[in-house]
């Protein structure tokens, strides 16, 4: 399942989009399913019950676990079933803009040097175990929002980071390797958006990663189902060139092995995101440094999920 966040308006929805085009919206069609199935006899309940069910944040779908995912499958195979274009749980392209899929988590985690050939390209030693710092919800934007450059005083050296990034399903604490895999929700797409100058000035990378719109994420959610981030390509390109191309075949160490050791150091929760790391390419470890700046577009794609566009803007 890929699961989006449509804006209609200043009103977010998830949705799954159809093949043919446009999107159903989750929550809807469940209403419309309980009310056709008998389930539920009235509008008003219906519309209780699948707003509790199936909430419009990504989070609190996360939280309800088999329930909510059985209610969505009700609900996309309901939709299907029903062709008529008016439906009010279909929505076509031009009718919405996307949000990015998951905006509330309790931890943003972002693991730092997991790329070999990054690694060494940064003229770093390979780490001996996972180096990991944090964003915040505030840094997130959607995968087609403009990404905010401020300029002096603030950073005068930015820099892009396409990554994978997993979201957790469940509780999860001192979680063996083998076992990861049952706590992993899906995956998304990440750009780490980095204030190289302010990251390097004294040793705090989240004065230089956590800033508001540095996390572009999206397109969408992909159920892990759907997904084996053991070799993925991720791409990134500035202006149409590109930048970064590797895969996820040169990560240090594989997401059950940050899921297992964050887990041993902090209870990972419904919703929580992990980002993985980046590849190599980046910008500032380039000679002489390209850095991004602003009216530049900025495109990260991770295989099997899709692709971030964002501007470059003045604060």
């Amino acid at each position: 399942m890929r699961i989006y966040s449509v804006r209609i308006g200043e009103t977010s929805h998830l949705a799954v989009k159809e093949a043919g085009g446009g999107y159903i919206l989750l929550q809807r069609a469940y209403e419309e399913w309980l009310l056709e199935s008998g389930t539920c006899p009235t509008r008003e309940g219906a519309k209780r019950i699948a707003s509790a069910v199936v909430p419009d944040n990504l989070v609190s779908l996360i939280e309800s676990g088999t329930a909510g995912a059985d209610a969505c499958q009700a609900a996309i195979e309901f939709a299907k079933r029903d062709g008529s274009s008016d439906a009010p749980w279909r929505i076509e392209n031009l009718e919405v803009t996307l949000g990015a899929p998951l905006t509330t988590p309790r931890k943003f985690i972002c693991i730092g040097l997991n790329y070999r050939e990054h690694a060494r390209e940064s003229n770093q030693e390979i780490p001996g175990e996972p180096l990991f710092f944090n964003k915040f919800a505030t840094s997130i934007v959607g995968p087609y929002d403009d990404v905010v450059h401020q300029g002096p005083p603030v950073t005068e050296k930015l820099d892009y980071e396409v990554e994978l990034g997993v979201i957790i399903a469940k509780p999860a604490k001192n979680v063996p390797v083998e076992r990861a895999e049952e706590y992993i929700f899906g995956y998304t797409v990440v750009n780490d958006i980095s204030a190289r100058d302010l990251q390097r000035r004294d040793g705090q990378w989240v004065k230089g990663k956590a800033l508001d719109t540095y996390a572009p994420l999206g397109p969408c959610v992909v159920t892990k189902d759907a997904i084996d981030p053991g070799n993925l390509r991720l791409s990134t390109w500035v202006n149409g060139e590109l930048r970064q191309d590797s895969s996820t075949s040169d990560l240090i160490f594989s997401v059950p092995e940050l899921i297992a050791y964050l887990s041993r150091l902090m209870t990972l929760e419904p919703g929580d995101i992990i980002s993985t790391g980046t590849p190599s390419g980046v910008g500032g470890a380039m000679n002489p440094p390209r850095f991004m700046f602003p009216g530049d577009i900025v495109e990260c794609e991770v295989e099997g999920i899709g692709i971030l566009r964002n501007r470059i803007v003045s604060a």
